[in-house]
């Protein structure tokens, strides 16, 4: 079984997408809300009828009927507010997810957990603690959107498929994050060649600035890129697939660091994290690199001890 905590609008793009994929016969919806996971799951059962997909959805305010699930995704968590500082934010979410962790380890022993609260890499971090789990087990989701915003504009600028491009970032989801087009390719040609220092000054600010564009535009943030990137995430997860993405993992020596969750690209499958892969980085994109690291150690910092147990 799989289990979405939070029915909010990503966790529902999720576990649609995960129905239409066809990765389990049961997805379970989890949300304190009462009446909402339940209606949210009437409508998508009745969605599967509709498309015959042999795929039951369920609505629940218990955490406890996730007993059994091999997956746990969490979307639960607050928005950042007019006025709300990041470490406001890092200190409410962190009180969020660490319950959640708490209970997740406690009916959901053997799950891998891949969640999407920002900020994302200390919820990451939060989440780790809360479970005890190996840090394999814990992956944070943001790369695979941030990639696939990259390699979208990107494509936009060589006139070619999306599908074409393996896009390259690393660091903090947010603000932080490091696009990296120069270890970006097109079937082996690295982005490099193809654009002109101009163009890929515009291709990184454009995916550093793609979720504020969002929600200046239609007034509320993403969620179609995050409900496909969780799916896909979750394909690698539950089919074992073995495929590389960029994601979230508290790193262990890789890169030079310990003990901090940050954007790298990984191997995922039935165990989580198979393989952290590391890439040959510059001294000018490695400086960049660790800036990304120090902010997300001083988000971990600005988290109340009591969240880390």
């Amino acid at each position: 079984m799989i289990t979405v905590i939070g029915s909010g609008r990503v966790g529902t793009a999720a576990a649609v997408m995960m129905g239409l994929f066809k990765l389990d016969k049961r997805i379970l919806l989890i949300d304190v809300v009462k009446g909402l996971p339940q209606g949210e799951a009437l409508d998508m059962n009745h969605m599967s009828s509709i498309l015959g997909l042999d795929v039951e959805f369920e609505g629940s305010n218990e955490y406890r009927d996730m007993a059994g699930s091999d997956l746990v995704i969490v979307t639960a968590g607050l928005p950042r507010k007019p006025g709300m500082t990041r470490e406001q934010l890092v200190e409410a979410n962190a009180k969020i997810v660490h319950e959640i962790g708490r209970e997740i380890r406690k009916h959901a022993p053997d799950a891998v957990v891949i969640l999407t609260t920002n900020p994302l890499d200390a919820m990451t971090y939060v989440m780790w603690k809360s479970t005890g789990f190996q840090r394999e087990r814990v992956v944070g989701f943001s790369g695979v959107l941030d990639a696939g915003r990259l390699a979208y504009y990107i494509a936009k600028r060589l006139s070619v498929s999306p599908a074409s491009i393996i896009p390259i970032v690393l660091g903090q989801h947010g603000e932080s994050m490091f696009p990296v087009p120069h270890k970006s390719y097109l079937h082996g040609v690295s982005i490099s060649k193809l654009l002109s220092e101009e163009q890929i000054g515009e291709v990184v600010e454009e995916t550093i600035k793609a979720g504020a564009r969002i929600t200046e535009l239609r007034g509320f943030s993403s969620n179609w890129g995050p409900g496909a990137g969780l799916a896909i995430m979750a394909e690698a997860v539950k089919r074992d697939s073995r495929r590389s993405y960029i994601a979230s993992v508290v790193l262990n020596g890789e890169y030079g660091v310990v003990d901090v969750p940050i954007e790298v690209p990984v191997i995922l499958g039935r165990s989580g994290v198979v393989k952290v892969l590391e890439i040959d980085l510059s001294p000018e994109e490695r400086e960049k690199f660790m800036q990304s690291v120090e902010a997300v150690r001083k988000l971990i910092s600005s988290v109340p001890p009591s969240y880390l147990t």
